[in-house]
């Protein structure tokens, strides 16, 4: 066939260069081809007009009248809905005459006419002849309510219920003339029995006529889709096929295919078919509307339904119009409950009452009897308005309105979900009252009051409720007092008051004003997605906290959730717009300093959010304010001050905008410039209010800022210090707010005098660096600051002497150690100054020690004797004094101060130590100018309390939490300094230097505890570890090891087992090299030296320094708790195994011998004479830091130092003391599991060992009996072959045999491998003695067993036994059947039997026999 005329009969697609004609002539072709359209031409039915439209669709098809649609395969007919809802049908339409040619819009406009022709066709009704009577008289209060059915026959329905009754009519006149005989009911209906005690669904088959042959027509199969002219008889003739089956099938039959049918049909399908079956006849009874029988049944039985009437007559679908009812508006009338069983008898002239709702009326009944007698049973927790839980068995009046509630009617009160549900309530007061019963709720709850009474956390409960969220929206509303409510409810879940109350006593403290941020604990989130990338394809933590949801953040941080529901924003609108009442604004600004508290981040957060700080600067601390003034705006508040002094504490960039930016420096001058009594103000609101001022100045000059206001103001705090001698009486109100304010005064004038002590420093410094990197000399220099000292220490001499007057006591020990403290600071700086004389000042010291030291030393003697005897008091010596309580969360941390008052502790009142704290502080200061001072201060350390004390604390483990973090940090101040202290007069004082064991003892414990920002009290804590240590090496402390060691060996000379003769000799060389091993782990601990610099800036007051008071986040100690191996563990992991089996680098860093020979000197130093300072660390953890040894390098472990080290501290953990407590079954801490380790160090010695003693030891030690099995089957399964190498001698191995040997193996599989490798020589005595005599040890054992065994094991016994006895190598046959005990001093390692015992000979004889005899029989 030609090219030509294939492209002839090939229709061609048109081009766009094709004409009109080039089309007209391809569509004449693409007609006279006769090929099929790739779109046909059909009549669409509108699936709206039901059956009709479908039959004027199909007969229509050749009408040239009606409309073509065009419809393409796998195209739907209808557009998608956008709402999950079916489309909605007119019931109408059908009826309706219309035409396809006819125009939607004339339709419309015909039917929808312009108002004015409706309001033109209103006649007004003619009423000329209408009666008009006057109502009648009667002797009722009120007219009659008439009803309309009392004025009309025929009750008025709807139009379209009145067409809906109309229409059902037509429709039973037309079944009933097409087929008259046939029921109109389906033969099968498809409904949910609820009846079935299973709950399962049931079909029942109704029988309603006796000529089952009629039938009027299946009502799912239309037959619509059939082709042929034929299709409608082929429908009827498969519905009579049906019909027919279901007559032949019996009633059981048919119950079980419909449930047979249910299990395997979809349950959409089944609803199908029930709304196809509700839709053919909508007015036909279900079965669950029968009454019920006596039985209780509530449908009735199938006999009972086929023997109802012979047919459904007409007159249940042909009901008349007026009895038709619309579709949902068909209520069953239940038979009305007796008179007696209602809680009220209704009267006829109640008006609706005829129509009785008992479920209604059940509110009327009184409330049953609360219970009488208590239950162990758990109960939901009820509170009422003021937040008190309310007890089940009390009965409370119903007029307290605490019984509104649908569950537990009889209890009063209101639980946690019905307060949430009151929260959401439309009614403006529901929403208030609820509110605000949380928020009393909460309050009483951080406070501590259910801890005894409810189970769980309610903080907790309602956080995981969505609290948060609850109380954001609530603070949007529109109603004030919902929004006051909603912003008490969250002071009362953000802040606690006591908490804050502790944070300002402390403030006074040594470093008081430094404070941890209250962050969560820091939880580290693998993401699956960042999984194998690089780092800079990793989000950053700021895009993954971006992309979180602000419930995921709320869930672990509940202040940045709430900051990142923007609260912020919100709050300031409330202040500057809404202006509430005095308490809202009280609450706000302390919801602000919690937020400021949080985090660094969240103070800046703070600072930048719009008008937020500017209205508070405005509004609350005013330059100048009326006392007339009727609204808390316009007046000074101590709570706003308080929120400046939180914000300056999170960085000296954040005070320098408060001071400058903000005008805070101006509101200072206002408010300290004159006294308190002239502020115009409430006497408590003015001293808060300059108490908080001075914190605030305070807190600037730890930065070295403010100081020009102490030249302006220099004659405001002379006067005020000049009035802390005119204290009010101890019974005055006011006496402790005027404690406070002196207090904050005296901690300001401290950091003055540091600020002023750098001025000299920062001078020189400027001139020499030309300006660059050094901050500026602040305006204060040390000639300002000097003519204080002398009447302060005149003010101290006379609290001193007024510790004898009961009255004036507790003032005097209240200020006695903000002095101590001063004096600590002045001398401190004035001995960095030039104007330094040190005679002058050695004479001022002394004077210093004799009138004022030694004197207070004796007053507080009774103090220091309760302080140190009542442990409680100590946060170190009591872990369990501070709990996490209930109520403190993960994502919301506190730091747990509720009842601190009353509670001893370190924040108590009667609490002496701040007074220990400032007198140790000044004595370190000044026994470091003057040494001669130290002798005089030796009672101090001597006496029983303070020796108590240390011996208590080298014992206790406390534990890290937020909770005591804050007090730790002081804490860790006081035995800091009772140490420096101690280190100073060691060499000066033989009594003192007689518990030098001690005081090392505490300071290695205490190095692991340290927080941080306390980075320099671990530099120098380490410096004091290593100098006392050398003491012991100075007093015959070797020469005692040895020694014991001689005396060890006498005992035990009649054994050839090695002692510990070496030790000794080790330690010596070890004391000489301590200056060494300080510098080699300082050198490992330089990765923060950064951190030391800034804690020893914030810890010796050089504060133009310090970038901030907020210290650093609690993430854990400084140091770990292992710090001891450092040295080891850093080489491990810089070149240790990789992750493929060998080395990851090729030779170790240079000086690495050196650091790894100190490392093991100081941790032989330790375990010698400070074992107890270790006992933190497990033995397991030790043994596997120490296997760093032979993993990081393959000749490491062979240099002599390094050899003689790890022996004798391998000697040292596998003592017969300390091997018990050496279980390698639990995991080291940073380890999956031991048996990881142990694959890597049997892979280790296999490759590089060269059969080293020491490193077999190493590995032999965990093959013992009672470790782990898996270790033993790697050995001789996977590494078989190093048991030729493995020659350590029972001697060498310092462990007794009978922990490899005992108890008797009783694994088959270890068993085999055991006689595998002795059978075919792999393990032989010669290669590796310990392992040999365990294996003897226990195949001996397995094969002469007496105990009853599985018939596995027993055939494994009779082999082995077999295989032995016809074993060549005479040798290993007698040892394994001779073998008796292990003996390690003997020659082999084990006794052997001169011939075997009887019962093992009968045994011997009868599995020999046993296998003669099956020989015989296979014969």
């Amino acid at each position: 066939m030609s090219k030509r005329l294939i492209e002839d009969r090939m229709l061609r697609r048109p081009k766009p260069t094709d004409s009109e004609a080039d089309l007209l002539r391809e569509q004449e072709h693409f007609l006279t081809s006769g090929a099929p359209s790739a779109a046909s031409v059909v009549r669409r039915p509108d699936k709206r007009r039901g059956e009709a439209g479908e039959g004027e669709g199909l007969s229509g098809e050749n009408e040239g009248s009606q409309r073509d649609v065009v419809t393409i395969e796998d195209l739907p007919d209808q557009l998608p809905s956008l709402t999950p809802a079916p489309p909605k049908k007119s019931r109408f339409k059908a009826s309706r005459v219309t035409f396809e040619d006819e125009d939607a819009g004339e339709r419309l406009d015909r039917h929808d006419t312009h108002i004015s022709a409706v309001l033109s066709r209103i006649v007004e009704r003619d009423t000329s002849s209408t009666p008009i009577s006057l109502p009648a008289f009667t002797g009722m209060a009120f007219p009659k309510v008439l009803h309309r059915s009392e004025t009309s026959n025929q009750v008025k329905k709807s139009i379209f219920a009145r067409q809906i009754a109309a229409q059902r009519l037509k429709e039973c006149k037309t079944t009933l003339h097409s087929s008259p005989e046939a029921a109109p009911t389906p033969e099968t209906s498809m409904d949910t029995d609820q009846c079935d005690a299973a709950g399962g669904i049931n079909l029942l088959y109704y029988k309603c006529n006796t000529d089952h042959t009629a039938v009027s027509g299946p009502r799912l199969v239309s037959g619509q889709g059939l082709q042929g002219p034929h299709s409608s008889g082929e429908t009827m003739r498969i519905h009579v096929e049906n019909q027919a089956k279901l007559q032949a099938m019996s009633q059981s039959e048919i119950l079980e295919e419909q449930k047979k049918l249910l299990s395997q049909l979809d349950p959409r399908l089944v609803d199908f078919v029930r709304s196809c079956k509700a839709q053919s006849v909508p007015s036909f009874p279900s079965p669950s509307k029968h009454p019920k029988d006596k039985s209780g049944t509530e449908d009735p039985p199938v006999q009972d339904v086929s023997r109802e009437s012979g047919s459904c007559s007409a007159a249940v679908l042909c009901q008349k119009p007026q009895e038709v009812e619309m579709e949902g508006e068909e209520e069953e009338l239940s038979a009305p409950p007796p008179a007696e069983d209602l809680p009220v008898k209704p009267q006829k002239e109640w008006v609706h009452m005829d129509k009785l709702e008992p479920e209604k009326l059940e509110w009327l009944r009184d409330l049953p009897e609360p219970r009488r007698k208590g239950t162990k049973k758990a109960m939901q927790a009820r509170f009422d308005f003021a937040g008190t839980l309310i007890p089940p068995t009390e009965d409370l009046p119903m007029h307290l309105g605490l019984h509104h509630h649908g569950e537990e009617p009889e209890r009063a009160g209101y639980s946690l979900q019905e307060l949430f549900l009151l929260s959401r309530s439309q009614v403006i007061q529901q929403r208030t009252l609820s509110l605000s019963t949380l928020a009393n709720i909460l309050s009483k709850a951080r406070a501590g009051e259910y801890m005894s009474v409810l189970k769980g956390s309610v903080t907790s409960t309602l956080l995981d409720a969505g609290l948060l969220f609850l109380l954001r929206f609530a603070l949007d509303d529109s109603v004030e007092g919902v929004m006051s409510a909603a912003v008490h409810a969250l002071k009362a879940l953000l802040v606690c008051a006591e908490d804050e109350e502790c944070l300002d006593c402390t403030f006074s403290w040594f470093r008081g004003l430094a404070s941890f941020p209250l962050l969560p604990s820091a939880q580290e989130e693998e993401d699956e997605e960042d999984e194998g990338l690089d780092e800079s394809m990793k989000e950053t933590a700021k895009e993954k906290e971006e992309r979180k949801s602000d419930h995921e953040v709320a869930r672990q941080d509940a202040v940045k959730g709430l900051l990142k529901m923007k609260l912020l924003p919100r709050l300031r609108y409330i202040l500057e717009v809404v202006r509430p009442s005095p308490r809202v604004v009280q609450d706000v600004l302390e919801i602000l300093t919690r937020i400021a508290r949080h985090s660094s981040s969240s103070a800046t957060q703070v600072l930048d959010c719009p008008r937020l700080m500017e209205t508070v600067m405005s509004e609350f601390l005013p330059t100048s304010w009326s006392p007339s003034s009727q609204s808390i705006y316009g007046l000074p508040l101590s709570s706003a001050m308080k929120l400046l002094r939180v914000l300056a504490t999170s960085g000296r960039h954040a005070c320098a905008r408060l001071l400058n930016s903000l005008g805070a420096s101006e509101r200072l001058s206002h408010l300290l410039s004159a006294e308190p009594n002239e502020l115009l103000l409430e006497p408590t609101e003015s001293l808060r209010i300059t108490t908080e001022a001075y914190r605030l100045w305070a807190v600037a000059a730890g930065y070295g800022q403010a100081c020009k206001l102490y030249l302006d103001l220099y004659p405001a705090l002379v006067t005020a210090l000049q009035s802390v001698h005119r204290l009010p009486p101890a019974s005055d109100p006011l006496l402790p707010l005027q404690l406070q304010r002196f207090l904050a005064l005296l901690s300001l004038l401290t950091q003055v005098t540091h600020t002023a002590g750098c001025h000299q420093e920062l001078q020189a410094g400027m001139v020499s660096s030309g300006g660059e990197e050094c901050p500026p000399p602040p305006p204060v220099s040390w000639g300002h600051v000097t003519g204080l000292q002398t009447s302060l220490m005149g003010h101290l001499k006379g609290f001193i002497k007024n510790l004898d007057d009961p009255l004036q006591k507790d003032g005097s020990l209240t200020l006695i150690p903000v002095y101590l403290v001063y004096l600590a600071a002045y001398y401190h700086q004035l001995s960095r100054q030039n104007c330094f004389k040190p005679v002058e000042t050695l004479q001022e010291l002394e004077l210093l020690t004799s009138d004022v030291l030694l004197p207070l030393m004796s007053h507080s003697v009774h103090s220091l004797i309760f302080f140190f005897h009542t442990r409680s008091s100590s946060v170190v010596c009591n872990a369990q004094a501070i709990t996490l309580g209930p109520e403190i969360t993960n994502n919301l941390p506190g730091l747990a101060c509720t009842g601190w008052r009353n509670r001893p502790g370190l924040v108590a009142p009667s609490s002496p130590f701040p007074l220990l704290t400032g007198l140790g502080l000044l004595l370190e200061t000044i026994t470091g100018i003057h040494k001669g001072l130290s002798s005089k201060f030796t009672g101090l350390l001597l006496s029983e309390p303070v020796t108590g004390y240390l011996r208590s604390c080298s014992q206790a483990t406390p534990s890290l939490s937020h909770t005591k973090a804050w007090l730790l940090r002081h804490e860790h101040h006081l035995l800091y300094l009772l140490l420096r202290l101690a280190h100073r007069l060691v060499p000066l004082d033989l009594e003192i230097a007689r518990h030098a064991s001690l005081y090392h003892q505490v300071a290695l414990v205490v190095l692991p505890w340290l927080l941080p920002g306390s980075e320099y009290l671990a530099h120098e804590l380490l410096f004091m570890s290593v100098s006392l240590i050398s003491r012991e090496g100075h007093s015959g402390g070797p020469e005692a090891v040895e020694l014991g060691e001689l005396k060890l060996h006498e005992e035990t000379q009649k054994d050839t087992s090695p002692s510990l003769q070496t030790v000794g000799t080790l330690l010596r060389e070890a004391c000489v090299q301590l200056p060494s091993i300080r510098g080699c782990f300082l050198t490992h601990l330089a990765h923060l030296e950064s951190s030391v610099i800034v804690s020893r800036d914030a810890l010796l007051g050089h504060n133009p320094w310090i970038k901030s008071h907020l210290l650093p986040e609690l993430t854990g100690p400084i140091l770990p708790s292992d710090w001891p191996f450092l040295p080891l563990v850093s080489l491990y992991e810089q070149a240790g195994v990789s992750d493929g089996g060998g080395l990851a680098v090729e030779e170790l860093p240079q000086r690495a011998l050196q650091a790894v020979t100190h490392c093991l000197q100081w941790l032989l130093l330790l375990e010698v004479w400070r074992e107890e300072a270790l006992k933190v660390v497990l033995p397991v953890a030790k043994f596997a830091r120490l296997s760093c040894v032979f993993l990081c390098s393959s000749d490491l472990f062979l240099e002599r130092p390094v050899q003689r080290l790890t022996w004798g501290l391998f000697r040292l953990l596998t003592r017969s003391t300390k091997l018990d407590s050496l279980d390698l079954n639990v995991p080291p801490p940073g380890l999956a599991s031991f048996q990881d380790l142990y694959s890597a160090l049997v892979s280790q010695y296999e490759a590089v060992s060269f059969g080293d003693r020491l490193f077999g030891c190493w590995v032999l030690l965990p093959l013992q009996r009672r470790y782990s099995i898996t270790m033993r089957l790697a050995v001789f399964g996977e590494h078989v072959g190093m048991l030729r190498s493995l020659g350590v001698t029972l001697e060498q191995l310092s462990i007794p045999i009978e922990r490899f040997t005992s108890p008797p193996e009783d694994s088959l599989p270890l068993l085999r491998l055991y006689f595998r490798s002795l059978i075919t020589g792999t393990l032989k005595r010669c290669w590796c003695p310990v392992l040999y005599v365990a294996a003897l040890s226990h195949v001996n054992s397995f094969i002469f067993s007496q105990d009853a065994a599985a018939q596995e094991v027993e055939t494994a016994r009779h082999s082995m036994l077999r295989k032995i006895y016809y074993l060549t190598d005479e040798v290993l046959r007698s040892h394994l059947l001779l073998f008796r005990l292990p003996q390690h001093h003997l020659q082999l390692g084990f006794d052997m039997y001169e011939q075997l015992p009887p019962i093992r000979a009968k045994r011997l004889e009868r599995v020999l026999g046993l296998q003669e005899g099956s020989v015989d029989k296979r014969d």
